[in-house]
Order: C-alpha cells, then sequence, then structure tokens
C-alpha cells in the first residue's frame, strides 16, 4: 500500500514518521536518544566504527543460512576476520583513549554495535576474545549496564539465533 518506500522491511514509525532503510532508522534512534556524538568529528568516528561492525555482523548473520558443507569454512573465515581485521581496531581505539566507551567519554550507538558483535560472535566462537583484554573489559562494563544486563536476561525481548524452521523458511523464500 505503499508504506514501504522500498517494498521491504524494515519500517519504524517515530515521532510522525515511517522511517525505512536500517542505517537511517539506526542513525535516527541515535540522534534522537543522544548516542551520536558531540560533534561532527565524534560522529564520524562512530559512523566508522557502526560500518566496520556491520561488515563483521553480515557474515555472523548469514551464517545459518549457508549450506551445511560451507559452514566449517565460514566459521573459520569469521574467526580469522574477528580476531584479524576487526576486533584489533576495537581493542586499540578503547587501549588509545583509555575512556569506557569508543567515542569521547560517552556511550553512544558504536558501543551498542560493537557490545551487539561481540556477543554474535561468542556465540560461535566462545573464546574469541582471549587475546583482547580491553574487549573483554569493555564487554563486562557494557554488558553490566543496567539496560542491557536487563535486555540480556532469559526471556527478554532479545532476538535469539534462527532456528532450523526460520533458516528453512528464509532459504526456500530466497532459493538458497
Amino acid at each position: 500500500d505503499g508504506e514501504l518506500m522500498f517494498q521491504q522491511v524494515p519500517l519504524v514509525e517515530i515521532d510522525g514518521m515511517k522511517l525505512v532503510q536500517t542505517r537511517a532508522i539506526l542513525s535516527y534512534i541515535a540522534g534522537r536518544y543522544n548516542l551520536y556524538g558531540k560533534d561532527l568529528k565524534e560522529r564520524a568516528l562512530i559512523d566508522m566504527y557502526v560500518e566496520g561492525i556491520t561488515d563483521l555482523m553480515q557474515m555472523i548473520l548469514m551464517f545459518p543460512f549457508l549450506p551445511p558443507e560451507a559452514k566449517e569454512k565460514n566459521l573459520e573465515s569469521i574467526k580469522e576476520k574477528a580476531t584479524n581485521r576487526y576486533f584489533p581496531v576495537f581493542e586499540k581505539a578503547l587501549k588509545q583513549h583509555g575512556q569506557d566507551f569508543l567515542v569521547g567519554n560517552k556511550f553512544s550507538w558504536a558501543d551498542v554495535q560493537l557490545t551487539e558483535a561481540i556477543l554474535a560472535v561468542e556465540e560461535k566462537i566462545p573464546a574469541v576474545l582471549s587475546a583482547f583484554p580491553q574487549l573483554q573489559a569493555f564487554k563486562t562494563r557494557m554488558s553490566n549496564m543496567p539496560t542491557i544486563k536487563k535486555f540480556l536476561q532469559p526471556g527478554s525481548p532479545r532476538k535469539p539465533p534462527p532456528d532450523e524452521h526460520y533458516v528453512q523458511t528464509v532459504r526456500k523464500i530466497l532459493k538458497i
């Protein structure tokens, strides 16, 4: 009926607007709730971190939909890229910055995204943070923030990993 600008989800109705496209939705929410830095420089850093995290998350999100014979190879690729390309960037940023958060000394959208990525990678590769003490401490800090801690509890609205029925339905629809 024209509600979906590009005829696909997600769609979020907020502040009298109908927003589509994940990046636009997240940027708006981050700005609205003061999670998008204090100036353009911080916003650019947040965007860079979020884009890198998004690249890593794409691999994680596609994993359940891979054919069984490709999963082991893909898991190795996720581990290699997480430990050699992505996590070292965040480890270095936290160490050099010397603060509790990635940008400034204020909780931002990038912190939320990084926490989500760490948890998602750990679901597949439990010891992935063993060489990253800054990220281990970061994950602990973020996971103990009251709202995040509540969200991570069993029975929360956190979306569980896709089950086999969901995977088969998506594979059928996408013909993969």
